[in-house]
């Protein structure tokens, strides 16, 4: 469980000061990341509004444990639908008429979207198959990917250093099992 579990649980319990926190650390960078890549200032603000709705619905979940920082989270779910937004708006494309001499080409950045879009729909997947792991298995990989060595994470989890590695293996083994396994039910 990350420290961050402490907004969850605000939001849990609509606990207004928190939600309000959440808003004063959380939205500006969103917002800003949001901005830099080429959503307008009330499309951010929606996004973001739409990716506390989505956690809030997580938290009421009470098996909903956080395993990751709050705004890593909120991050990753307001990249994909601002992704998706702009999937949605490729395909919609603009409609002109045929004599305008207009023609719809896809640029370098449509295919770039379409790139992310793809790679974040399989991070969400990941996601979501890490929530149906073991807790210690879900412990084991989401700190294995933070900055600590390898060395450290089995010090802090009180395990040596060779069952990290062959739990690690173990559990990782699982997870793309589940993922594999949602991604031929989905085909």
């Amino acid at each position: 469980m990350h420290a961050d579990q402490q907004y969850i649980d605000a939001l849990r319990q609509h606990n207004s000061q928190r939600i309000e926190e959440i808003y004063r650390n959380f939205a500006p960078g969103i917002k800003s990341f949001l901005l830099s890549k080429g959503a307008g200032i009330e499309e951010a603000g929606d996004i973001f509004q739409e990716a506390i709705i989505d956690v809030y619905k997580l938290a009421q979940n009470k098996s909903f444990t956080l395993t990751c920082p709050l705004e890593a989270f909120l991050l990753l779910i307001c990249k994909r639908k601002w992704i998706n937004q702009v999937e949605k708006n490729r395909r919609q494309g603009v409609t002109k008429p045929v004599d305008d001499g207009y023609t719809q080409i896809a640029s370098k950045d449509d295919e770039a979207a379409a790139f992310y879009a793809d790679t974040l729909e399989k991070e969400e997947i990941v996601i979501a198959m890490l929530q149906q792991i073991s807790d210690r298995c879900r412990e084991i990989i989401m700190n294995s990917y933070a900055d600590k060595s390898q060395q450290q994470l089995a010090d802090k989890l009180g395990i040596s250093y060779a069952y990290l590695r062959k739990k690690k293996s173990l559990c990782m083994a699982e997870l793309i099992s589940l993922v594999r396994n949602n991604k031929n039910h989905a085909a």
